[in-house]
């Protein structure tokens, strides 16, 4: 079984977010990148039907070369090889069109990746890859096993949740508590500097979107602490200072 498992590079969640002067771009200045955390279920489950059943993994990351850190994490932690596509994540557009194509290109049985990215949480790649090969999309899967060539997703649905069984190639996003992500060893860290790590350019350059600006939430203010036995004034609170009534 081939499997490809998409990463993306994403700060550390504790990083503090500014933006560059024009509030354009994200200030990057100081900040450490990590593989993206619902990334690492789907290349932990991935290691762990390889080690099952046999098969590779395959992990593939758009970015630029400072990803590659994160690239060789991901190699450590048990993924046979990588591909880089030498190119900054514009849009999800852009990100799933270069999914799309070394997909086409090598024919993997299953291809994973995390729901979405703790910095955009946009949740569309997934779902774009699936359109652009014309297979299968399912998400977000809390649960994955393979049997042959069907594979069974248990997803979270709205109230519960809900199994699915597909016939290979798909395309699964996954979510905790699908497994427990791997933390490399020392031999893996080893190994992974003499594993395979193909760059590759983009093809294409097209997006669908574009970044008016960036903005901080409002901070926050002062609490208002409300009698138990005065529900009248916290509803008016409500309604007229929050306005979320």
């Amino acid at each position: 079984m081939k499997i490809l498992v998409c990463i993306s590079n994403v700060p550390d969640t504790t990083t503090k977010i500014t933006f560059t002067p024009d509030n354009k771009q994200f200030n990057t200045a100081g900040v450490q990148f990590v593989i993206n955390p619902y990334d690492e279920y789907a290349l932990t489950r991935a290691i762990e039907l390889k080690e099952a059943q046999g098969g590779t993994v395959t992990v593939l990351n758009v970015g630029e070369a400072d990803t590659e850190a994160n690239i060789r994490k991901a190699l450590a932690i048990g993924a046979d090889d990588a591909i880089r596509v030498n190119a900054k994540p514009t849009d999800a557009f852009f990100v799933a069109t270069q999914i799309a194509n070394i997909a086409k290109q090598e024919n993997y049985d299953l291809i994973l990746m995390g729901k979405e990215s703790v910095d955009y949480n946009g949740f569309q790649v997934h779902g774009m890859v699936a359109e652009m090969l014309g297979i299968p999309s399912i998400t977000p899967g809390v649960k994955l096993d393979v049997n042959g060539n069907t594979a069974t997703v248990q997803r979270e649905i709205e109230g519960g949740h809900e199994i699915i069984d597909a016939q290979l190639p798909i395309v699964v996003s996954a979510q905790q508590p699908m497994c427990e992500p791997r933390i490399p060893n020392m031999r893996g860290i080893m190994t992974a500097r003499t594993k395979p790590l193909k760059v590759v350019e983009p093809t294409g350059s097209a997006t669908k979107t574009e970044i008016d600006a960036f903005s901080l939430p409002p901070q926050k203010t002062g609490v208002k602490m409300i009698s138990p036995e005065n529900a009248g004034e916290l509803i008016t609170l409500l309604r007229n200072e929050a306005k979320v009534i």
